[in-house]
């Protein structure tokens, strides 16, 4: 059994760091307790009670005051021993009880080192220390309960009822495998091709839930694109819901792109507005064209805007911008026609097909036809969120779309080449893929890159 003094006591500010009442310190590891006692110049209070301390410097003199709570191990966040320091909120307070606690012996935490341990020691599960960080970062309600269902283990409860019907099935093959004298009866068996496409279906239905809280969790890119004075800033301000862009009758009033986080129907969206593209010889204007084409390029969604009061085809204005890379660009999943100034052309407002595209014909100035994309972008990403969402992240995804192929070339082994040993290899590597969303399953390497990306005292 390893030494847990061989372990680092963690210190961090769990708290950010500013201008405020209360500002936290988390220790956790051996030594919390015997730091704590240095700082306060007296015993650690009793496990989970509140105890008023000071928290002294070297030369005694008090650094602050404020409470102090003790969790003994097992039961604390981490695992470990865990102290929490409520001081008062201000960085110059809390970076010198830090440095203190420093000096005392602890160790500054890394990025989501708290967390890593509450992995390490079985207190949580990956999902759900994911879920503390996705919990934190949350930019919409509906995002934030999500987080909170994953932290609570639906997702991983999900994926485990699925992990034991995979392996139930695998039970059943290697058993086959193991007596080879029943190995036509187990290939002839309907039995397990029921089994087999009974967790292919649980499998696509879990991907689905994910898509939504992947969605959730890391929103839509959506791109405004157009001729200029097309109303393209206008739509921006309608579906941001204040005036963020300059609107005037001029020309080419956008030079840069300019970009709006906002929130449509619960699904976090940034949204970008872009320089009109046209040919031009004002160098400024040529290299906000350049940057509006590199925001294309990486949209989720292309909202292609043209004035409706003006006789123009937006598929030819669609091949006009985007000679280059036309096939990727001219995408009814990724491209919506947007019908401008409806009101000027008195044309009537709503969702239709364009030459084959969805379009939303509206008036971003009077801000009417608005509601309809809104509606459409929803649906054009798919997004239908479930009352009971769980939040999840591209790597989850992943993971399942893995553990689908698998399973698949599980079924083709069954079913078109009676190859038990090949069977049982697939459905040993759907395991493992599903097994990594959960960290059953999982290389150092990326536990490093998850954990890493929190922020420190998480």
């Amino acid at each position: 059994m390893s030494n847990p003094f061989q372990t680092p006591t963690i210190a961090a500010i769990a708290t950010p760091l500013g201008r405020g009442g209360i500002g936290v310190i988390r220790l956790s590891g051996a030594k919390a307790v015997q730091i704590t006692e240095a700082l306060t110049g007296k015993p650690i209070a009793k496990a989970r009670q509140a105890a008023f301390s000071r928290f002294l410097d070297e030369d005694q003199s008090t650094i602050d005051e404020g409470l102090v709570l003790y969790f003994p191990a097992p039961n604390s966040f981490t695992g470990e021993e865990v102290v929490e320091l409520q001081g008062h909120g201000g960085i110059v307070v809390q970076n010198a009880l830090l440095a203190r606690l420093l000096a005392l012996g602890a160790t500054a935490a890394g990025p989501g080192e708290f967390s890593a341990r509450a992995f390490a020691n079985g207190k949580m599960d990956l999902v759900q220390a994911e879920a503390i960080a996705d919990l934190i970062d949350a930019v919409s309600t509906q995002a934030a309960r999500s987080a909170v269902r994953s932290l609570q283990g639906d997702f991983s409860a999900r994926i485990q009822r699925v992990l034991e019907e995979l392996i139930h099935l695998r039970l059943h093959v290697e058993a086959a495998i193991d007596f080879p004298e029943e190995e036509i009866d187990f290939l002839a068996d309907g039995r397990i091709l029921a089994l087999l496409d009974q967790v292919i279906a649980a499998i696509k239905q879990v991907f689905s839930s994910a898509r939504q809280g992947q969605l959730l969790r890391e929103g839509l890119q959506v791109v405004i694109a157009g001729k200029p004075n097309a109303g393209k800033s206008s739509l921006l301000n309608a579906l941001a819901g204040v005036d963020r862009a300059i609107v005037t009758h001029i020309a080419g009033t956008t030079r840069d792109v300019l970009h709006e986080k906002i929130t449509l129907n619960g699904l976090p969206i940034t949204l970008t507005d872009t320089a009109g593209l046209r040919e031009t010889d004002d160098v400024v204007e040529i290299e906000g064209i350049r940057r509006a084409y590199t925001q294309i390029e990486q949209a989720d969604l292309l909202l292609l805007v043209y004035d409706l009061s003006v006789d123009e085809d937006p598929l030819a204005l669609a091949k006009q911008f985007f000679q280059d890379g036309l096939d990727q660009h001219l995408d009814a999943k990724r491209l919506i026609f947007i019908g401008n100034k409806a009101d000027l052309a008195q044309q009537t407002v709503g969702i239709s097909q364009q030459s084959g595209f969805r379009q939303v014909t509206l008036s971003a100035k009077q801000k009417i036809g608005i509601d309809d994309l809104v509606q459409l972008i929803s649906d054009q990403a798919g997004y239908h969120p479930e009352e009971n969402t769980f939040i999840a992240r591209t790597r989850h995804l992943d993971a399942l779309t893995r553990c689908l192929l698998s399973l698949d070339d599980a079924r083709i082994q069954l079913v078109d080449y009676r190859a038990g040993e090949l069977m049982a290899e697939s459905l040993r590597l759907a395991q493992n893929a599903l097994s990594e969303i959960t960290g059953e399953f999982t290389a150092d390497d990326l536990l490093g890159k998850i954990f890493g990306s929190f922020c420190i005292g998480k």
